[in-house]
């Protein structure tokens, strides 16, 4: 059952991951849009669906899977510093993907007053954020 879960948490993140660096990349087009265009309405339904049916699925699934292989099979040494930063981590992209609801919602309701500069520069966050959690895993530094 072990591998089953793991292989399930593993495909979880894949899926978090890769809307996660999708989403800012929408963003960054629907800021460069008029407001009220059918390019902008059209944006504002691509996001939704990536964060309503994608993202937030694969992030539950993701805690799910992760919790289940933390607690669930006894093979998380918690006396170790890498769990400790990974979940720290975890949490952070987490937050991310709240902050980027947030976002969303400035979209759908014609609000957003950011440029499309700041929504490039924020698109590596997830991965850097990725990069520490893999490092962390796989490494097991501390």
């Amino acid at each position: 059952m072990y591998e089953w879960v793991k292989a399930l948490h593993v495909i979880s993140v894949i899926a978090w991951m890769a809307g996660m660096m999708y989403l800012p990349r929408l963003f960054v087009y629907h800021a460069e849009s008029v407001v009220g265009s059918d390019k902008s309405e059209t944006f504002k339904v691509m996001e939704r669906r990536l964060y309503r049916g994608i993202i937030t699925p694969a992030m539950i699934a993701t805690w799910i899977f992760g919790l289940w292989l933390a607690f669930g099979f006894g093979i998380v040494d918690f006396s170790m510093g890498w769990m400790w930063l990974k979940a720290a981590m975890v949490i952070a992209l987490s937050g991310v993907h709240g902050w980027y609801g947030g976002m969303l919602r400035a979209f759908k309701e014609d609000r957003n007053t950011r440029s499309h500069k700041f929504y490039r520069s924020i698109n590596e966050i997830p991965f850097v954020i990725a990069i520490v959690i893999v490092i962390m895993v796989i490494v097991k530094p501390f």
